[in-house]
């Protein structure tokens, strides 16, 4: 495994190793007015949410490796102090994308990616009317972390109005990843969409304290089968059933069709048991995934 010191090569390699590693990441697709008003709007994704009262957002323009010039969004927002972050989907990712090439000062990114400005409420960028959430932000600090080429500049920006298209509501109002179809950034020339087969669900720990990994029988801990989640999964728990509980369980039809299969070899039933453990875990079933590794000692 190579170990780098960052002062020892060249800063392109740190950013690639930097971007490879740390994803996916969001990505702030900011439309910003300059002082005479001319608009602009480029995609950032250094970008993440910091705070929620005040409500804060924090996206990064990065002086450019090569020349270590400033971004047209930077320049922006420190005249202005003004900044809309809009959220781009799956649906917008080419735009996106070809927003983010680095035309002259002046030209409108909205008109060479094809898309519409719709006037704010607070601020004077526009948002993109097409992006499934706008945030107005009015900027309270930037922050330089650096004079040379690569170097970015925290811009803390507060949110004053958010603008949440309906279609990507669910029937409670809350957004629904799915029909948000988010987009995220990789290292190189890949993305990441937020939907399908990658969006996954894993519960919170429980508010009363789990019994965590190190209070698992060795024989589960131990194991050759379960992953560090599947063991995690079951560190999550409050307390391990009970052995009535667990002789119980044995009538399981599945369980019942187990023991009774490998009831001559030990070893094999024993894999068997710590196999469908392992998928009642990856089913979320976790009481019954306790019983069945119990049975498997």
């Amino acid at each position: 495994m190579p170990t780098i010191d960052p002062q020892d090569v060249k800063t392109a390699e740190v950013h690639a190793l930097l971007l490879g590693a740390i994803a996916p990441r969001p990505i702030a697709f900011a439309s910003t007015t300059d002082a005479q008003g001319n608009v602009n709007l480029s995609p950032f994704s250094f970008f993440n949410v910091f705070s929620a009262k005040p409500p804060i957002l924090v996206f990064s323009p990065a002086r450019r490796v090569r020349d270590n010039t400033s971004k047209h969004t930077l320049e922006n927002v420190l005249e202005t102090r003004e900044v809309v972050i809009n959220i781009a989907n799956y649906d917008l990712v080419e735009q996106m994308s070809l927003a983010s090439t680095e035309y002259d000062h002046g030209i409108n990114e909205f008109v060479k990616a094809g898309l519409t400005p719709e006037a704010s409420v607070l601020v004077k960028p526009p948002r993109v009317l097409e992006a499934p959430v706008a945030f107005e932000c009015k900027v309270n600090d930037v922050i330089s972390l650096g004079p040379e080429g690569g170097a970015g500049n925290l811009v803390i920006c507060e949110v004053l109005l958010i603008h949440v298209k309906d279609e990507i509501l669910d029937e409670t109002g809350k957004i629904d990843p799915f029909k948000l179809d988010a987009v995220a950034r990789m290292g190189g020339d890949y993305y990441l969409r937020a939907n399908g087969d990658c969006i996954f669900e894993l519960p919170k720990p429980i508010r009363n304290k789990g019994i965590g990994i190190d209070q698992l029988p060795d024989f589960i801990r131990n194991s050759e089968i379960l992953t560090g989640n599947n063991l995690a999964r079951l560190g999550n728990t409050e307390s391990i059933p009970s052995a009535s509980e667990v002789e119980g369980f044995k009538a399981n039809p599945i369980v019942s069709y187990t023991l009774n299969k490998y009831k001559a070899d030990t070893e094999k039933l024993k894999q068997e048991l710590q196999q469908l453990g392992k998928k009642l875990l990856e089913d979320n079933q976790v009481q019954e995934a306790w019983k069945v590794l119990l049975l498997s000692k």
